[in-house]
């Protein structure tokens, strides 16, 4: 399984558990690889910070505006791009706004290259 897939795997529990309210435990897939396992334990270990990234970012949007798919996305890119020094800014943006091209709606690759551009930007300043 690529690393493309096992992110959106990623994605896709952490979606559902959004949405549904069910524990992200049950539905994690039986077969998870350790970087999915790891993106989705990171995301809920850092989830308060990853939101207010992307809400600092998303000028005239609050979090629950956005849709929960995209939200998530953004959440795994953006552990990836803070709290992963083995994947290049550049691959955690590339990545995600791939995800955003076949997973959502026409408009959400822009939004999420922009909220994911400007943390990256931050991030590279502090």
């Amino acid at each position: 399984m690529s690393r493309s897939d096992q992110r959106r795997a990623a994605v896709v529990a952490l979606y559902q558990h959004d949405v549904t309210g069910r524990p992200v435990t049950e539905l994690i897939p039986r077969d998870a690889s350790h970087l999915t396992l790891g993106l989705i334990e990171g995301v809920e270990e850092h989830q308060d910070e990853l939101d207010g990234v992307i809400e600092r970012h998303s000028q005239g949007w609050t979090l629950d505006r956005i849709a929960a798919l995209e939200r998530n996305i953004m959440r795994v890119a953006l552990l990836e791009l803070l709290h992963r020094t083995d994947v290049p800014m550049e691959v955690a943006i590339d990545e995600a706004v791939e995800a955003a091209k076949e997973l959502c709606s026409a408009e959400a690759p822009a939004f999420v290259n922009g909220i994911l551009g400007a943390a990256a930007r931050e991030h590279a300043r502090a």
